[in-house]
């Protein structure tokens, strides 16, 4: 694979003297690295191939880094990276030490606006653009949001606003790659799908234009017909209504159409919107046919494409609980499943498939989903949320306010609890113990292996309230997984190992570590089960045969299992010295998960030693 052109590219500035044949082969060899790199790496493909023209446009139409380029969710942006004069860091991308996934402003000054979460960039975008017009900046300022994203309300939350700001200089590109993580869903995805490319639309008009050339006044009715008809049969309108100039649909992968278009759209004002159709794994024929594999891929060879392991995989989380969902919608009738857009993140394929009319997936809309869950419970059903513990965050409001203050039975399960490894601080699960267990009526359960997520889920899927289970991405200690849909007493723990002294109260997956070590130094090791209802009974037994407690989770510390744990012995009147362990108070980046944790002290290894020094020193 040449990349002859591209190694001489260090900087944006560097495309201005490229001639438009110049640029269709940088943009060639820009998508060659780009799968070769990621290849090697891993990490989001099919997005990134997608974008490399738009890219390459972009930067040759616009004065980056002084025009701000904003991308939405941002895992689109490799090639955007590797024009901004990170090529050579890709080989570390999403790596310990290495550079992010996604746009991060401590990164690069061409990282306009630090971005993971969906549907952000149009609200980022537009709080630039007024402070540059408040300041008499001239500059421009481009959202670049995918089809999946516009179909969250912060977007027209933003363009709602944007469409009434005078003076400022905003374009949102509309990336159309008809492909979010899952397929996108919903009525405004049908309404882009329409007529995307525009065929029927223009031929009709054309076909207007050439009976009536000759008859100008039916022409101009006809015109004035044709801006009210055309709304029907292309998504113009919608946009247009809301003060936006639309133009569109193109083709986002010629750049004859790309940059002419964008010349001509930096010299306008106001709120204006590109329409780009483009194709999600643009360019290697195997991303193309199957955009969600190779969506976020491991390492694996670009020749032969993505292998089935030749070894029978641990059996991760998630499928553990797409297993259970299965198996109690087969017991019950009323339960419903819900996602805000991630039906194979969160193992929902099957269940998808086996009970599709009880299989809801609402579009990248967490907060619609909390409360159309909410609405389910209300009538009888028994929906269970599955969320991204980072994504639960966004629905934070109608979690209290719909579901817990009205104690409707919804289940919440939450994959990816704890750090999530290379996607970094963004997508860690790191909070949702402390912001849970603060809510009234919210039960909160932290499985310690994959049978105990199990029972956990059929314990909390029938406690008749709301409730929720934590889980980590990938897969656990490789517990035998039990058949049934058993459930144990809600707000009771187990002990697993008795020894002395010391006791080690555990809420979560980081209970092999805990067994390493209280082997090493004879401790006494509780499983917990939950953080809310706490086992109190069992604390307070721990103390009376106990000179100290640790208390031990994959999440943050402030707020989180271990302040509930002290918070009851204080109400008891109990004073016992406790060592809480967990994460600290900062945000941990990307890198592969064994080293995150040992940078935390949360290996067996860092357990041992913060043991030590605080009991036994």
């Amino acid at each position: 694979m040449s990349t002859d052109l591209l190694n001489r590219i260090h900087r944006p500035s560097d495309l201005k003297g490229l001639d438009r044949r110049g640029l269709q082969q940088l943009a060639d060899e820009l998508r060659g690295f780009v799968l070769q790199s990621v290849s090697r790496t891993g990490g989001h493909l099919s997005s990134n191939l997608g974008t490399v023209e738009l890219t390459v446009a972009l930067h040759y139409v616009y004065d980056t880094p002084h025009d701000r380029i904003i991308w939405d969710v941002g895992h689109q942006s490799y090639p955007h990276k590797i024009l901004t004069g990170r090529k050579e860091q890709m080989g570390g991308l999403r790596q310990f030490g290495g550079i992010s996934g996604f746009p991060k402003r401590s990164e690069s000054e061409y990282d306009a606006f630090g971005t993971a979460h969906s549907s952000t960039s149009i609200s980022a975008a537009l709080g630039m653009a007024v402070a540059s017009r408040n300041a008499g900046v001239s500059r421009q300022h481009i959202a670049v949001i995918g089809d999946g994203a516009m179909s969250a309300g912060m977007a027209f939350e933003a363009m709602n606003n944007a469409g009434v700001t005078p003076d400022i200089n905003l374009l949102v590109i509309l990336n159309d790659n008809d492909m979010s993580i899952s397929p996108p869903v919903g009525a405004l995805n049908r309404y882009f799908a329409r007529l995307m490319s525009g065929q029927f639309y223009a031929a009709a008009k054309n076909m207007g234009r050439a009976v009536l050339q000759h008859v100008p006044p039916v022409l101009e009715l006809a015109r004035r017909f044709e801006e009210h008809a055309k709304g029907m049969v292309t998504p113009a309108t919608l946009f247009e209504e809301m003060g936006f100039n639309y133009v569109g649909p193109i083709d986002g992968h010629d750049l004859d159409a790309l940059i002419p278009t964008l010349q001509n759209m930096r010299a306008l004002k106001g709120p204006q919107f590109l329409h780009v159709v483009t194709k999600k794994g643009q360019g290697y024929k195997l991303a193309e046919a199957d955009p969600v594999l190779y969506h976020g891929p491991g390492k694996f060879d670009p020749a032969v494409g993505i292998q089935k392991p030749t070894a029978t995989p641990k059996t991760t989380f998630t499928q553990v609980f797409g297993s259970w969902l299965c198996d109690m919608a087969e017991h019950d009738p009323r339960l419903t499943g819900v996602t805000p857009a991630m039906r194979e993140g969160s193992g929902m394929v099957e269940f998808e498939k086996r009970f599709p009319k009880r299989y809801f997936d609402v579009g990248i809309a967490e907060q619609h989903a909390v409360t159309f869950a909410a609405g389910l419970a209300c009538e009888g059903q028994k929906p269970v949320v599955a969320i991204y513990s980072t994504f639960l965050q966004r629905g934070y409001d109608q979690l209290i306010h719909d579901v817990a203050l009205q104690d409707l039975d919804v289940t919440f399960a939450l994959d990816r609890a704890g750090l999530v490894g290379a996607d970094g601080a963004t997508h860690a699960g790191n909070y949702d113990i402390a912001f849970l267990r603060c809510i009234p009526n919210m039960v909160v359960a932290t499985p310690s292996d994959e049978n105990e997520t199990r029972l956990l889920l059929s314990t909390c899927y029938q406690h008749p309230g709301p409730a929720s289970v934590r889980y980590p991405r990938g897969s656990g200690a490789g517990a035998i997984i039990s058949a049934g849909l058993d459930t144990v007493p809600v707000g009771r723990g187990i002990v697993r190992r008795q020894g002395k002294d010391l006791a080690v109260l555990v809420f979560g997956t980081l209970l092999p570590a805990a067994l390493k070590v209280a082997e090493e130094l004879d401790l006494t090791v509780v499983d917990m089960r939950f953080v809310k209802p706490l086992d109190t009974a069992l604390v307070l037994q721990m103390v009376s045969e106990h000179r100290g407690l640790v208390t031990l989770e994959e999440g943050a510390l402030m707020g989180g299992a271990g302040s509930a744990v002290t918070e009851a012995l204080n109400a008891a009147g109990v004073v016992c010295p406790v060592l809480q362990l967990g994460l600290p108070d900062r945000f941990i980046d990307h890198g592969e998960q064994g080293a995150l944790l040992a940078g935390v002290g949360l290996d067996a290894a860092g357990i041992e030693r913060s043991i030590r020094t605080r009991f036994l020193s």
